[in-house]
């Protein structure tokens, strides 16, 4: 099993060339599946949770390929419609798959999802709205059959909650549905909006005709498409906050900062100085953090993706603080690990209260889940003497390169089997 070994208290100092988005490629190589034509993807993340969508596509019959920095997939021959737990239990991302196999075939089995222990994340808002488009659905032994026996028909349809996997399951089902199909409170993250852009360049008709609704017209089928993946926002804010936790002073490059505002705003707020470009961030860390009281919300509220590596920068505050997580039920499972280090985190519900002042303290950690896993780095960053983290292979669902990016800008990480 692989770690990490962290020499902490450098500052961080140089540039950081952001990847592209994992949390819009997935959507995205799930919409793949609508078209028999050749798709080909730019800028895509080398990183674990995209090479298991890719396995997933091959396993329903799409042929892919790498060239260069390129996918080019091929579903000319895709013919199949079962998606097996052996490949969706490592990511929830694998049930995006049932709404266009649905829409291309009629008929799907697909596994019910895993991915990251951070709470209930229920397909039934997923099921109960494709139920409206016209299909008939049991769940048998953690799968889901689900048949369409007169096809997709549009229909009006509004999310009981807010939720980023159903808005884009929905969205790329409805795109071949017969008919008009109006969803309302959707999630509107940027990469749903850049799963909207890609579909509406292959040929699709989707419009937003108000802030979380959105307007599809069914179309028989897509054309080929050449497209490049938006940013990762996450990483991003990641690298943000281990400038302002390092008291560093970085440049992250390939971003579009106003599409993360909210994150530069909070950074702005807790004590970093921070300048925009077209394209890229400039921040430097201040020594005085300030405390602030955070509340995680869908965008453009705060990312819960981005929650613990946020806590880590407020332990260093000058007085208390509190996050309120309101997206994941069980989103905290880093604070006991962040504690072992000297942070004075107590948690009541969904709310975290924060002492400031601390010092982190290395020491030999285990990773929980993604977000948690790179939140010990950046407290590991902070800390004098060696950490150790343990169970890395969640890092790897969702970073592209951290240890050699972290190296590059001063960090002393280095992986050891």
């Amino acid at each position: 099993m692989q770690k990490l070994e962290v020499f902490g208290a450098n500052k961080l100092k140089g540039q950081i060339n952001i990847s592209g988005s994992k949390n819009a490629s997935l959507p995205i190589l799930a919409a793949t599946l609508l078209t028999d034509k050749k798709v080909f993807l730019n800028n895509l993340p080398k990183v674990k949770d995209i090479e298991t969508m890719i396995n997933l596509l091959q396993s329903l019959g799409s042929k892919t390929k790498f060239e260069k920095k390129k996918l080019i997939i091929d579903n000319s021959n895709q013919e199949k419609k079962f998606a097996s737990y052996s490949l969706v239990k490592t990511m929830r991302a694998g049930i995006l798959v049932l709404g266009p196999l649905l829409a291309k075939f009629g008929s799907a089995k697909v596994s019910l999802p895993g991915g990251c222990a951070i709470g209930t994340r229920p397909v039934d808002l997923h099921l109960k709205a494709l139920s409206k488009l016209g299909v008939k659905y049991k769940i048998i032994q953690g799968y889901v059959h689900a048949t369409a026996p007169k096809g997709l028909i549009g229909s009006k349809i509004r999310f009981s909650k807010i939720s980023v996997g159903a808005t884009e399951n929905l969205i790329i089902a409805a795109s071949l549905a017969k008919g008009n199909t109006i969803l309302s409170n959707c999630a509107i993250e940027p990469e749903i909006k850049d799963l909207v852009n890609f579909l509406n360049k292959a040929g699709c008709n989707l419009k937003w005709v108000a802030k979380r609704s959105i307007k599809i017209i069914g179309v028989k089928k897509i054309n080929e498409i050449t497209y490049p993946i938006m940013f990762d926002r996450i990483e991003a804010g990641t690298y943000l906050v281990a400038a302002a936790a390092t008291e560093g002073n970085l440049k992250i490059k390939n971003v579009v900062p106003s599409i993360i505002q909210t994150e530069i705003d909070t950074l702005k707020k807790i004590g970093a100085k921070i300048d925009t470009k077209k394209d890229q961030i400039h921040i430097i860390g201040n020594k005085k953090i300030k405390s602030m009281n955070i509340k995680t919300a869908p965008y453009p509220g705060f990312p819960t993706d981005l929650q613990a590596q946020i806590m880590v920068l407020l332990c260093k505050g000058n007085k208390r603080s509190l996050i309120q997580e309101d997206i994941f039920e069980n989103r905290f499972m880093h604070v006991a690990e962040l504690n072992r280090m000297g942070a004075q985190i107590s948690t009541h519900g969904n709310k975290a209260i924060i002492e400031g002042n601390v010092n982190f303290a290395s020491a030999e950690l285990m990773a929980t889940d993604l977000r948690a896993s790179v939140s010990l780095i950046l407290a590991a960053l902070t800390a004098k003497g060696k950490s150790v983290i343990n169970r890395i292979y969640h890092l790897d669902r969702g970073y592209e390169n951290i240890e050699k990016k972290l190296k590059k800008v001063g960090a002393k990480i280095k992986r050891i089997n």
